[in-house]
């Protein structure tokens, strides 16, 4: 949810919509932020939207987004039939909830949870990787405060150790459910946790160590099998049994098709929950995600509620209620339609398209590559020293003229004062777009070559007078990045991003 806000205006046209062809139906303006007198005919209602439509960013353009923003033409039927289908009215469309029970069984099968032949996954389909973290988290707390209580210990003051690298819905659940946030610093050039520093961090009140696969600022998988080994130590040395969740909203659909031998899942015995995003690399529209558990046992009974006034015995563990059945439906349909082949060749062709951008953007010269070949197919990169006198942030939005969406950004502490810009390449990002984009940047670049710089005194070299010798001091390029990256974060707040 996003909290609006609304600038109060004098002046009465931006109280009031207008709309030229809607004119041939409409002669009043429509209040801006009332609810309208009269009623309009339909035409009139779809051309007035549709116009303010058309100056939003392009979808497929938006490569700042993880999500999925194209699907082919016979799930979008599927989706169009089911939009007034409630999901949670389970006994009124059990077709549906069958569904989404497959689902979390692929999902966990996927992940390799330890289930046998004639048991059932454990797990559920949420409206985001956001809903599924809270939900695995309020499992880990109340398994955690059970435990505490039972031995006769405190249970005020859980907490769980993260990255810094982590994505915002963490420091949500942190906030809103009353747990402290122990985040592990990241520092140049490492910026996804550090295994080692996060087990120190680890104490009696720790509910669980997320790490995750598929960093939202560079795409890197965190070495979750060393911090399984690791944890296994502390926990033997200490008694405590601080248990593993993986936050795999962006590499969950990624890991098990192009790094099968990779151990990040169920396989490690501390692995506890995963969740994963369904409208990220799932291949669905948003929003939908899934959190699956290793067992029954890590899933508390008294979190999970039972209703009847919906015509039939529903166990639910949610944080919402009402919610579409659509995604669900289009998750199933992905599964069935592509199966593990067609997910495996997706994935490599976003992660060849993905090398196609990086080689393009290696050839400018102008730009030092942050992410890694493993992981998310995305590529995270920054400006060298001395390349120029602008910031990435001024690349960013110099690129918007083209019609392209590229996120530039600040690393999280301690590594603030690095700005990077990022792509993120989906299906639908093709190996003609990774081209016509590199040369979109390079028409930039030439741009601002051209231009003063608009920081720092508009020099690339910040000179400064001491007062005792009054001689002139040239700054470093990495001095000057610092002070831009400085100033530019006071413009997008230092805010971390969000997309699950």
């Amino acid at each position: 949810m996003v909290i609006t806000s609304t600038a109060t205006h004098p002046d009465e046209q931006a109280q009031s919509i207008f709309s030229t062809f809607a004119s041939r139906y409409v002669r009043e303006p429509i209040p801006r932020f009332k609810m309208p007198e009269k009623s309009i005919p339909k035409d009139a209602a779809y051309q007035i939207i549709n116009d303010e439509l058309m100056l939003d960013g392009t979808p497929r353009l938006n490569l700042a987004s993880f999500v999925t923003t194209w699907m082919e033409p016979e799930c979008d039927k599927l989706i169009m039939a089911s939009l007034n289908k409630n999901y949670v009215d389970m006994d009124e469309y059990p077709v549906t909830t069958e569904l989404q029970n497959r689902c979390v069984n692929i999902i966990a099968n996927l992940f390799h949870a330890p289930i046998n032949e004639d048991e059932t996954a454990v797990g559920v389909g949420t409206v985001g990787s956001s809903e599924a973290i809270m939900l695995a988290g309020l499992a880990f707390k109340r398994k955690w405060q059970t435990k505490r209580k039972a031995e006769g210990k405190p249970y005020d003051k859980p907490n769980i150790v993260t990255g810094a690298n982590v994505q915002v819905c963490w420091e949500k659940f942190a906030r809103y459910f009353e747990v402290e946030l122990k985040e592990v610093k990241l520092s140049e050039g490492y910026y996804v946790m550090d295994p080692v520093k996060a087990v120190e961090l680890v104490d009696e009140n720790t509910i669980c160590v997320a790490a995750i696969l598929g960093s939202t600022m560079t795409g890197e998988f965190e070495d979750v099998k060393l911090l399984n080994e690791l944890l296994t130590e502390k926990n033997k040395e200490t008694g405590w049994d601080t248990p593993i969740h993986v936050d795999a909203a962006s590499g969950g659909f990624i890991a098990p098709f192009l790094y099968p031998d990779l151990e990040w899942d169920f396989r490690l015995p501390l692995v506890k929950s995963i969740n994963v995003s369904g409208h990220k690399y799932g291949l669905v529209y948003p929003g939908v995600g899934w959190v699956v558990w290793r067992s029954k046992d890590d899933l508390p009974d008294e979190l999970v509620f039972h209703i009847n006034y919906l015509g039939s015995d529903q166990p639910t563990f949610t944080l919402n209620f009402s919610k579409g059945s659509s995604q669900i439906i289009a998750q199933y349909y992905q599964f069935i339609r592509l199966g593990f082949e067609g997910y495996k060749n997706i994935m490599e062709n976003c992660l060849e398209n993905t090398r196609v951008l990086k080689e393009g953007i290696e050839r400018t010269g102008r730009f030092n590559i942050i992410s890694k070949d493993i992981g998310v197919p995305l590529l995270a990169f920054s400006l060298k020293e001395d390349s120029s006198q602008h910031s990435v942030f001024e690349i960013s939005d110099q690129l918007r003229k083209f019609g392209w969406i590229v996120p530039a950004y600040t690393m999280p502490p301690d590594a603030q004062h690095i700005a990077v810009l990022r792509v993120v390449v989906r299906e639908d990002f093709s190996c003609g777009l990774a081209q016509r984009l590199v040369s979109d940047i390079e028409k930039v670049m030439k741009l601002l070559d051209s231009l003063p710089s608009t920081v720092s005194n508009k020099t690339a070299h910040v000179t400064a007078i001491t007062n005792e010798t009054s001689e002139k001091i040239k700054k470093s390029a990495t001095e000057t990045q610092k002070e831009i990256v400085l100033y530019w974060k006071k413009l997008v707040h230092g805010k971390k991003l969000g997309a699950c």
